[in-house]
């Protein structure tokens, strides 16, 4: 909207609808052809007679065997490296031509405070065509920031390496490129960090200005969000970066739909990432979505959720979450939801924007979300619905069964019960 000065300057309304981003995906990951063909060969055992018995190597499978073990050592050696802060034996085990990106990826990951970093082979190392000496492995990173004994969450690249006979050179590392998670931002941006005690905020350089408000807005987010952990204790740490135009378009792969504000993704390991977009939020400050995008890396199962027809609760509670207690005829999203009353079919399982859709449209969506979990929690009370949240989004049960367990009501009159608070609530 474009500011007049014969009008009043609208509330700013960020775009907290934020996308769920496909929370799922920890392992699988699509690099490109040229490194990932013919990485994993796997040896099977094959019938002898009546008996079963190993088929022996051949020697192209000895030789990689060989070159695996190598790698191995190197990658150890690296990993030590980059726990005990050695920058130079981080980099002593690479091409001169790959120490620029390997000493952007050490800088960030020690600004993150790494404190689990292990390097896991996937396969054996297959040679590249027509050049001698050079193979390729796909490597599982899995890594812990700032705490020391969590579960690790995992990251699949693939290198390239040139064999020198006793310790195998680096020549190149590739970023992450899964379908659904996309590249981490330690892998391919400066970072500058700061932490406190529930979470870790993170940006570019460029932006380092933004940290202290941005950690102490997300320390009172995690209080928040802490209270709708529903399937086990809190994260560790909830991680948090702020991406500039840049960086919302690369990491994690990009493309969101135009009217996201932030996101939260699985990484593994049961954590979730968030991501804020620094070009949508408003002057007042972040406080709102990191309540709502918190209490989804709270709340989610570690495999993610992306079932349209419950997205009204998922997102509903997140938005619930992100008005921290305040009245109904508080809640930004009212103007939105009522122009979408007169177009809407009534259905909550319907509500889920299309990328494509218009902002108010998005806006409305996650708006009549937000009142049908109200609606809930003004009957039942906030653990009731907590658990059946649990029984719905963790335990995959249909909502018929779930309100039946939880709340002792079918789903069917309860559903148009919610349906008509909104109606009520945004006449």
């Amino acid at each position: 909207m474009t500011d007049g000065v014969d009008q009043p300057r609208p509330r700013p309304r960020w775009p907290l609808w934020a996308v769920l981003a496909a929370v799922v995906a920890l392992l699988g990951c699509a690099l490109p052809a040229v490194l990932v063909a013919g990485v994993i060969q796997r040896v099977t055992d094959r019938p002898a007679s009546a008996r079963t018995t190993a088929a022996p190597d051949d020697p192209t499978t000895l030789a990689a065997r060989r070159v695996g073990d190598r790698l191995t050592a190197q990658l150890d050696r690296q990993a030590g490296a980059l726990l005990r802060g050695d920058r130079a034996g981080f980099l002593a085990i690479a091409d001169r031509s790959a120490r620029a990106a390997l000493t952007r990826r050490y800088a960030a990951l020690r600004a993150l405070r790494v404190t689990v970093w292990r390097a896991e082979r996937d396969g054996l190392p297959t040679a590249v065509p027509g050049r001698a000496g050079e193979w390729r492995q796909l490597v599982t990173f899995r890594y812990c920031l700032v705490v020391p004994d969590c579960p690790p969450s995992p990251v699949l690249v693939g290198t390239r390496w040139r064999d020198t006979g006793d310790a195998p050179v680096l020549l190149a590392v590739e970023e992450s490129r899964s379908a659904q998670t996309g590249a981490r931002p330690w892998e391919v941006s400066e970072l500058a960090v700061a932490v406190g005690r529930r979470t870790l905020v993170a940006t570019t350089p460029a932006l380092r200005g933004k940290l202290p408000g941005l950690l102490a807005e997300a320390e009172a987010a995690a209080k928040v969000a802490d209270l709708y952990a529903v399937a086990g204790p809190p994260p560790d740490r909830y991680r948090v970066f702020y991406a500039g135009p840049a960086e919302w378009r690369r990491w994690y792969g990009g493309g969101r739909p135009k009217w996201t504000g932030g996101y939260a993704v699985s990484v593994g390991g049961g954590h979730h990432e968030v991501v804020l977009n620094a070009d949508a939020l408003p002057a007042t400050g972040a406080g709102e979505l990191l309540r709502h995008e918190l209490t989804h890396a709270a709340s989610l199962p570690d495999r993610g959720y992306s079932v349209k027809r419950t997205w009204w609760l998922v997102e509903g509670l997140a938005e619930y979450a992100g008005a921290d207690g305040a009245p109904v005829t508080r809640y930004d999203g009212l103007d939105e939801v009522r122009a979408l009353l007169g177009g809407w079919n009534g259905r909550l399982d319907s509500l889920a924007p299309a990328d494509a859709d218009p902002a108010d449209r998005a806006g409305a969506a996650y708006g009549v979300g937000y009142l049908a979990v109200r609606h809930l929690v003004d009957r039942y009370g906030e653990q009731r619905v907590l658990e059946f949240f649990r029984a719905v989004v963790h335990e995959r049960r249909s909502l018929e069964d779930a309100s039946e367990q939880v709340f002792g009501d079918p789903w069917g009159p309860l559903h148009d019960e919610c349906v008509g608070y909104v109606r009520a609530v945004a006449a």
